[in-house]
């Protein structure tokens, strides 16, 4: 079993992403979770991520807050507090916090190592 207290995790750089702090909560250098990763992640008002896609699929779940999550197709949807989010592999989305509050959500991103 591996704990991560919230006084331990680290922040790091997300590409594409602004006005946004991220702390690495399991997974990759954070544990020994090798299938995925978990994100912890507080955007300011008016903060988020340009438009961008993956080639893995990947889950929010807000926390506190708003963010506005859009699809290169137009589609769009406001995502609160214990609203979850499944991205497919090769979604390309832009979110961005419409509020002025902080907003504050979980990725789960799957390991891109795991199984090499």
């Amino acid at each position: 079993m591996e704990i991560k207290r919230l006084p331990e995790a680290m922040p790091f750089e997300a590409p594409g992403h602004f006005d946004m702090r991220a702390l690495r909560l399991q997974g990759a250098e954070a544990s020994g979770a090798d299938f995925a990763w978990v994100a912890l992640s507080h955007f300011l008002p008016g903060g988020g991520a340009g438009m961008d896609g993956s080639p893995f699929g990947k889950i929010y779940v807000m926390l506190e807050g708003e963010m506005v999550v859009e699809l290169a197709d137009g589609t769009r949807d406001t995502l609160r507090a214990l609203d979850s989010c499944y991205l497919a592999p090769g979604d390309t989305r832009s979110l961005v916090n419409p509020g002025n509050s902080v907003a504050t959500m979980i990725v789960i991103t799957p390991n891109l190592s795991a199984g090499k």
